[in-house]
């Protein structure tokens, strides 16, 4: 049985299960959770606390939430190096935290930042805005020495963090363009996009740009 994996190509969330997809060459059918598929809208609202997406379905498995997904493909699917290093806990302990940090430090300040864009005028909240901006020049000082002089993320190969990195970069260095004084930071986020995986879901998005509310840059 196909497995089935419910979400959005422009959806940076939804990015890093695909990648992971791609990485293990895992065969999949690709939902689109839009308006144009009302069946998928109510499947997800199922499947999710919330209705928000990426979620997976394997059988009788549901499985929500990025991390969640690509942890339970490396138990059950694909023949590549599993994307949390098995048999080495501390190196296990470092992919997640780092994921975790660019999900929580890059990734969320983002969204907050896109998030408000959308709000009526009088909904706006400028000093969180402030704050998501500060937080990810904080972000990207923190990650700048932990870059250098590496490939990937972390545990000298590409893992669950880079499945994390790649999307929450990718839409940050758009809403909060990454100075050059994070060099590694930059040079590490290019190495990224030059990924076949991740290549592969910026293309599979492309079509979909023009819906960034804050106006999708002309480069990427």
């Amino acid at each position: 049985m196909t497995i089935v994996l419910y979400g959005h190509p422009f959806a940076s969330f939804v990015w890093k299960p695909l990648i992971a997809l791609y990485e293990r060459d895992v065969a999949f059918e690709f939902r689109i959770v839009d308006p144009d598929h009302p069946e998928h809208q109510r499947r997800i609202a199922e499947l999710s606390p919330t209705g928000q997406f990426p979620a997976l379905v394997d059988g009788e498995n549901e499985i929500t939430e990025s991390n969640a997904v690509i942890e339970y493909l490396d138990l059950f699917h694909g023949s590549a190096v599993p994307m949390i290093p098995i048999g080495e806990p501390g190196k296990a302990i470092e992919a997640r935290m780092m994921a975790d940090i660019f999900d929580d430090y890059i990734h969320a300040p983002m969204q907050r930042i896109v998030g408000d864009s959308l709000r009526a005028e009088q909904e706006r909240d400028a000093r969180g805005v402030t704050d998501a901006h500060t937080l990810l020049d904080r972000a990207y000082a923190w990650l700048e020495p932990r870059l250098q002089g590496k490939e990937w993320a972390t545990c000298d190969r590409f893992t669950i963090a880079d499945c994390a990195a790649a999307p929450a970069l990718f839409y940050s260095d758009w809403v909060h363009p990454i100075s050059e004084r994070f060099s590694a930071v930059r040079d590490y986020r290019a190495r990224l996009l030059s990924r076949p995986s991740v290549a592969r879901v910026v293309d599979e998005a492309r079509p979909y740009r023009k819906f960034f509310p804050l106006g999708a840059p002309d480069r990427d």
